[in-house]
């Protein structure tokens, strides 16, 4: 059975294509983080409140386990 062989030019096609969706991947994830801190930061006075009053988990030191 002979070799697969590919050719360079197949090689770099498909490179620039694995590169091109990472980083249209990167792009729509820091949109993603950018909208998410935007909208934290423009929180109303309201609702800061209302998440200071939930309550928050917290580790227990001894069991390593998440309690409220």
């Amino acid at each position: 059975m002979p070799p697969f062989v590919i050719p360079p030019l197949v090689k770099f096609a498909l490179g620039t294509a694995g590169v091109a969706a990472i980083a249209a991947w990167v792009l729509n994830e820091i949109r993603r983080i950018n909208e998410e801190i935007a909208r934290v930061q423009t929180a109303t006075i309201v609702e800061r409140a209302q998440r200071a009053t939930m309550p928050t988990l917290r580790r227990d030191p001894r069991s390593g386990e998440w309690r409220l």
